[in-house]
């Protein structure tokens, strides 16, 4: 039953994560700093009392390793946080950061000197068109969308194209830091639950330099409307009931993927949270209303089928030949 749970945590929680996420960032495009500081709260905590023992535990891998790490975990979260305030809409935001796999295999070539095969080559390929395909037709609407005004259109352009350059650069930053994970996990072996807890309590300070957005944010989130939750009975801002249900979402969905890794293989872990993308795609889609072509689509469509491929899940599902009796061998 742990893997149908882990499969049901993470449908549920990334899920309902990205529609609380979009419902914060519709109202306010700046917010993401105040998100991510709830987020990384809230899970120090828990792994404080849970995996640190109150402090009395000693980590596995050396805290040197983790400063690098959490230096390049903190710079991917709050890059991604400002390229939405920098005209990306949530939609090309979630299809940009599936090209991860392009920029695992570019530094994996690069650093790591690997070789992949052609299939790999292809459905890399895929994505990269996919990919190009959704940012070529989000900027044609950009550039729709402010045509009444040139030097206005210019403007949003150009912070638009900011934002391409923000998701790029984070992108290539998470596979760095996916490498260094790798060599690190090789030498000191697997210790997620750790890492989890490290990689989002170090991190805390640095949100100080961020203090002045967050406490901007926090005093507009409490000007919003009253909201009374369901069942509880109690009332407070919505923008607060929207980052509380942010925080345990992202919190139950972090807690799937890491149950799945421990109960299923790598490739049904890729297939599962590639399938949740796809799902919360559709239904920000629909529900948001967000603007959506047949290019889209199309680009869409070749991000997964490369995602899929590259992590060879047709040939996972072919059924296997039955193994032949011993009697049928001997003849």
């Amino acid at each position: 039953m742990r893997p149908a749970l882990a499969v049901g945590l993470v449908f549920s929680g990334c899920c309902s994560n990205v529609v609380f996420l979009e419902l914060l960032v519709r109202e306010f495009p700046g917010c993401g700093n105040i998100v991510t500081f709830a987020q990384f709260l809230f899970i120090a905590v828990e792994g404080f009392i849970f995996e640190a023992k109150f402090g009395r535990k000693q980590p596995a891998i050396p805290l040197r390793y983790y400063l690098i790490m959490v230096a390049m975990f903190f710079t991917v979260s709050i890059v991604n946080n400002y390229a939405l305030n920098l005209n990306i809409a949530m939609p090309l935001h979630m299809i940009f950061r599936s090209g991860s796999l392009i920029a695992s295999m570019v530094l994996g070539i690069i650093i790591l000197k690997k070789r992949y095969s052609i299939s790999k080559y292809t459905s890399i390929a895929l994505v990269s068109v996919g990919i190009f395909i959704c940012t070529f037709m989000s900027a044609k609407q950009v550039a729709s969308k402010s045509s009444s005004s040139k030097e206005d259109g210019v403007h949003v352009f150009i912070w638009w194209l900011l934002g391409i350059v923000a998701l790029t650069f984070a992108l290539l930053m998470s596979a760095r830091m996916g490498i260094f994970q790798e060599t690190i996990y090789k030498q000191f072996g697997k210790h997620s639950k750790e890492a989890l807890f490290y990689n989002h309590a170090m991190p805390l300070p640095g949100f100080l330099l961020l203090g002045p957005d967050i406490y901007t944010h926090a005093v507009l989130f409490s000007q919003s409307e009253p909201f009374q939750v369901p069942l509880i009975g109690l009332t407070l801002p919505v923008m607060w009931f929207y980052l509380i249900m942010n925080v345990v979402t992202q919190y139950v969905c972090i807690r799937g993927v890491f149950t799945l890794t421990t109960e299923c293989t790598s490739l049904t872990v890729t297939l599962v949270v590639t399938l949740r993308k796809f799902v919360s795609l559709i239904f920000s889609i629909l529900y948001f209303r967000n603007p959506f072509t047949a290019w889209h689509w199309l680009g869409t469509l070749f991000v997964f089928v490369g995602t899929l491929m590259y992590t060879e899940v047709w040939h996972s599902l072919r059924p296997r030949p039955a193994p032949r009796s011993k009697e049928a061998k001997e003849e």
